[in-house]
């Protein structure tokens, strides 16, 4: 009897597709993968379809017919507004999107903010132009503590970066965690040492009912007088209006925002002129195609093998 070699689907967006095409071909053939790819969902019956390369904006609106997947690859970091679908099936590894480029480009964001934040650029390009010779020298690195909400990939990634260019890091996340290097905070008691230490505070946490405006007016208040927030994560960690207020009445310096609730972010919304807040729409990172295909082809390869998924969502907790 003849096994029939594994189908990957690929279902993102369909502009993609031809470059994924070519990539995850690439990235196939070098993990020596005998597999089928189809790279439109009306090329294939729905229960040929083992291994689903998934992204929320593509074109599969139901999901039931698939009843043939081993695993469900996601193409975004985050599963917020996959997680909800009543189509999703129950007993199907659903994988977050774990690949190179989009760690390595959201360490060269936190830290080119972190470093703007620290060096004070924005005094000498900003606006208004400097007209005195006001020498204001910064803290050396090591004299300046960021702290990390969330230490995940993109958190410790980014963690081990700002380590290294002498900054004190401090992170936080919901679970005990212990990481070489690193203070490590948990739970509500270590949110407030974190806190009450981050003269630059980095949002990198992901979107659950338990992260949703977890920066409010009471917690943002436990931030020391000037300090500035970075936040690439989901626009859900902050209410918008306490931090507006935070912002008017001088506790915090700046703000750096990449991602919002409501995107792309209305024009009438105030953070666009506020002159506190800087916009980013949503650059901070980004999936890219070819090392997102060999994060896939090498997480096929681990499934074929046995071996436990890369990046396997836990539904209870929401990431």
């Amino acid at each position: 009897m003849t096994t029939l070699p594994p189908v990957v689907l690929y279902a993102g967006h369909p502009d993609q597709r031809a470059e994924y095409a070519e990539h995850l071909s690439a990235a196939f053939a070098a993990e020596h993968l005998d597999v089928r790819l189809i790279m439109d969902p009306a090329e294939i019956a729905p229960p040929e379809v083992t291994h689903l390369v998934f992204a929320g904006h593509g074109p599969l609106t139901d999901l039931t017919p698939y009843t043939g997947l081993r695993a469900i690859l996601n193409l975004w970091a985050g599963v917020e507004t996959i997680l909800p679908r009543p189509d999703l099936p129950k007993d199907v590894p659903l994988c977050r999107m774990v690949e190179t480029g989009l760690t390595l480009g959201m360490v060269d964001y936190v830290t080119g903010h972190v470093l703007r934040y620290h060096l004070a650029i924005d005094r000498y390009i900003g606006s208004a132009p400097i007209t005195e010779w006001e020498r204001n020298f910064p803290p050396l690195a090591g004299d300046r503590t960021v702290g990390i909400l969330g230490l995940g990939t993109l958190g410790q990634a980014c963690a081990g970066a700002l380590k290294g260019l002498g900054f004190r890091v401090s992170g936080w996340s919901r679970s005990q965690k212990s990481l070489p290097g690193l203070r490590c905070h948990h739970g509500p008691s270590g949110l407030d040492a974190l806190l009450s230490e981050a003269e630059i505070l980095v949002g990198l946490l992901p979107q659950t009912p338990e992260t949703t405006g977890l920066l409010n007016a009471e917690t943002l208040a436990r931030l020391p007088q000037g300090a500035c927030l970075i936040n690439a994560g989901r626009g859900a960690l902050i209410d918008d209006a306490a931090l507006l207020k935070a912002l008017d009445n001088a506790h915090l310096g700046h703000a750096t925002l990449d991602v919002f609730d409501t995107e792309p972010l209305p024009t009438e919304h105030p953070f666009w002129v506020h002159p506190k807040v800087t916009v980013t729409p949503h650059i901070a990172s980004v999936t890219r195609p070819k090392s997102a295909s060999k994060a896939i082809a090498a997480n096929i390869v681990r499934d074929l093998a046995g071996k436990a998924l890369v990046g396997v969502v836990d539904r209870d907790r929401g990431y």
